[in-house]
């Protein structure tokens, strides 16, 4: 069975995510308020920033500028 949930970014309800995609309370913050739809579309996002930008993700300082952007992108309120 599928969860339903109101999307901040669509704002409609459609299909939550299947298992949180991120850690701590940001994560949990993402699984209860994104949709399937939008996170799919930030990791499209999310790709072409890493790319375009040659982040590496093992660094803690290009992990910020990413998160920064997914809080920007997703519509999230600071936590």
């Amino acid at each position: 069975m599928t969860k339903i949930i109101y999307c901040i970014y669509l704002k409609k309800y459609a299909e939550g995510l299947k298992f949180p995609c991120y850690p701590g309370k940001l994560g949990e913050y993402i699984y209860k308020n994104i949709s399937q739809e939008a996170w799919n579309k930030w990791q499209n996002v999310q790709t072409i920033l890493i790319n375009e930008n040659k982040l590496n993700m093992l660094c803690a300082k290009d992990r910020s500028i990413i998160e920064k952007k997914m809080k920007k992108f997703l519509c999230l309120k600071p936590l």
